[in-house]
């Protein structure tokens, strides 16, 4: 571990951080406990440890504890698609159909319910970009808008709970239409549950057999899978949930949790438990241009795509998105191939670069990748929803301010 000061951070400013997650989050009891690494210029220039891993225990939240990383298990499937792509066995704009044939007649609604759904003809078949950048008109339930996401709902298509693993779930959700024409708007999504399908399918490997071969080994992710193995029980956290009420409650026990089972489905968009560690590695892959201690996964050139902005005309987030997720409202933010990025710094309001690229996790875990600054920044708790607290806002005022040197 470096000092802050050989890679152009306060140690001072730095150590604004741990006192103000844990003054305003730890000690008044709103987030359970607080794991942040800061890398930068190639070392890792903070890191600190603070709460419980699991209150009701009083146990102490460490290093290496297991987390819930859910959908920052969406940019990990996103990489492994575009290994494949990489490997000329798939194109961005390929029609999905030519995987998926039973979806080659799915329908946009207009109107009724499960069993009897008026739809319309697409006006373009949806395509594996439309997955990546989740503009396939595919949708999550828990967003309770639309009668589409009722249906989510009613088939329980949340990604998770598939006994008929992938394959089950992809034709569960070809009985649902579509909520808008593929590449028309963004909607948050199972689409890349679709393709965590589409590599296995592709690959001609177990998605996560795919995941570990490929991704989790050659970077030495050695605490990253789909369940918590007996051997590593010790180490998970407790998730904990924000009531409308305003009260924190046990989500889910970490004695008696479904991530100690291998799961029939693995979510390539929400399945993952990891560490900040492992995590860590997978961003400086990414910051270091598809290449980490002699393991490459991707060229930087397919990395520079990934993070550009994709959305239909250039929009960004708040003109494209049909989705009530919390992300979506913020300005100045475009959606690449898995990422979200900052594309009019002066419209985010709040400190960064322009083409960082971010994403976060349901049980407001986060991270960044700062190409500008030569920055990663990962977080890591346990609490639901993602949205309960400005916490991952915060936190980049507080690294960005740690600054004494900035590359632009």
């Amino acid at each position: 571990m470096s000092t802050p000061e050989a890679v152009g951070l306060s140690s001072d400013r730095l150590g604004r951080i741990e006192s103000f997650i844990k003054d305003k989050y730890i000690d008044t009891g709103k987030l359970p406990c607080a794991l942040t690494q800061v890398w930068r210029r190639g070392q890792l220039a903070y890191a600190s440890v603070l709460g419980s891993a699991d209150v009701e225990r009083g146990k102490p939240l460490k290093a290496d504890s297991l987390f819930r990383i859910y959908s920052m298990t969406k940019p990990v499937t996103s990489v492994a698609f575009m290994m494949l792509v990489e490997e000329g066995l798939v194109s961005l704009d390929d029609p999905v159909h030519r995987f998926i044939p039973a979806w080659r007649d799915l329908g946009v609604f207009q109107a009724g319910g499960v069993g009897a759904f008026e739809t319309t003809r697409v006006n373009q078949p949806m395509r594996t970009i439309d997955l990546l950048r989740h503009t396939s008109g595919l949708t999550y339930g828990f967003q309770q808008r639309t009668n589409v996401d009722a249906a989510y709902r009613k088939l329980k298509l949340d990604g998770v709970d598939s006994e008929g693993g992938l394959q089950g779930y992809v034709d569960a959700l070809g009985t649902v239409p579509l909520e808008f024409s593929p590449g028309e708007a963004w909607n948050y999504s199972v689409s890349t549950d679709v393709l965590g399908y589409l590599v296995e399918k592709i690959s001609g490997l177990p998605f996560d057999v795919f995941l570990k071969r490929r991704i989790f080994d050659p970077l030495k992710m050695v605490d990253t899978g789909f369940y918590v193995p007996e051997s590593q029980r010790e180490r998970f956290t407790a998730c904990y949930a924000l009531t409308p009420s305003g009260k924190v409650v046990l989500q889910d026990d970490p004695e008696k949790s479904r991530f100690f089972k291998d799961p029939p489905m693995k979510s390539g968009g929400g399945g993952l438990v990891s560490t900040a560690d492992d995590y860590m590695r997978f961003c400086r892959m990414l910051l270091n241009g598809g290449e980490l201690d002699g393991a490459r996964l991707l060229s930087p050139k397919t990395i520079k795509l990934m993070t550009m902005n994709h959305l239909p005309g250039g929009q960004e987030l708040v003109q494209a998105s049909k989705s009530l997720f919390s992300e979506a409202v913020f300005e100045g933010l475009g959606f690449g191939l898995g990422f979200a990025m900052t594309v009019d710094q002066a419209r985010t309001k709040n400190l960064g670069s322009l083409g960082e690229y971010f994403w976060g996790g349901m049980a407001s875990t986060a991270f960044w990748i700062d190409p500008v600054e030569d920055l990663a920044v990962v977080f890591m708790t346990q609490l639901m929803p993602s949205s309960a607290y400005p916490i991952r806002r915060e936190l980049r005022t507080l690294v960005y301010s740690a600054m004494t040197e900035s590359n632009g």
